[in-house]
């Protein structure tokens, strides 16, 4: 992964400052799955919550994932992103090979019909959000970087390591990053 232009785009991850202190961003890595002029929509993708998939989510097969924080709005509210939009209808592309949403019901399907794993397919419970011309102001004040990841290591690469991870493929220059201390003030 190469840091972009500072110019964020579909299917580009933000990678948290070190000493953003945001009980929601803290350490995040945000994949955009839309952005345009009017705003942005972003999945935190690091950040596991203690719940599964058959905990919040009644009336269907049995399934063995991991539900992850997609960020403060609409909290009530469960999204995905996959790797099966060839089966899931409706489903919307971040970049290829990758998208969000779709028909819950053919979610459903396929994992009656064992089609689809948790390395298909990743669940959040709300999303990030930024209106027009907010994240353009977040950048400009370095909260974020932005980068370009491989995009089928978003399912599939362990949450645990996918900050550090983003930010050793930004480059040496930000190679501090990662042992910055969690609280500075501690030092």
């Amino acid at each position: 992964m190469k840091p972009t232009n500072i110019t964020p785009t579909s299917g580009s991850i933000l990678i948290s400052e070190p000493a953003l202190k945001d009980k929601y961003f803290d350490r995040a890595v945000v994949l955009l799955a839309d952005h345009s002029e009017e705003g942005s929509f972003g999945l935190i993708i690091n950040k596991p919550l203690d719940v599964k998939f058959n905990d919040i989510v009644k009336d269907f097969p049995s399934f063995d994932a991991k539900v992850y924080l997609g960020g403060p709005v609409n909290t009530k509210n469960l999204f995905f992103i996959h790797k099966r939009g060839d089966f899931i209808r409706n489903s919307q592309p971040i970049k290829e090979g990758l998208f969000w949403g779709g028909e819950i019901e053919d979610v459903k399907n396929l994992i009656h019909l064992g089609e689809i794993t948790d390395q298909d397919i990743r669940f959040y419970i709300g999303y990030s959000g930024w209106t027009e011309n907010q994240l353009d102001e977040e950048l400009k004040e370095f909260s974020w970087l932005v980068g370009q990841p491989n995009i089928l290591e978003l399912i599939e690469k362990p949450a645990s390591k996918m900050w550090k991870d983003s930010v050793a493929g930004l480059g040496d220059d930000y190679k501090f990053w990662v042992n910055f201390p969690n609280d500075p003030s501690l030092n």
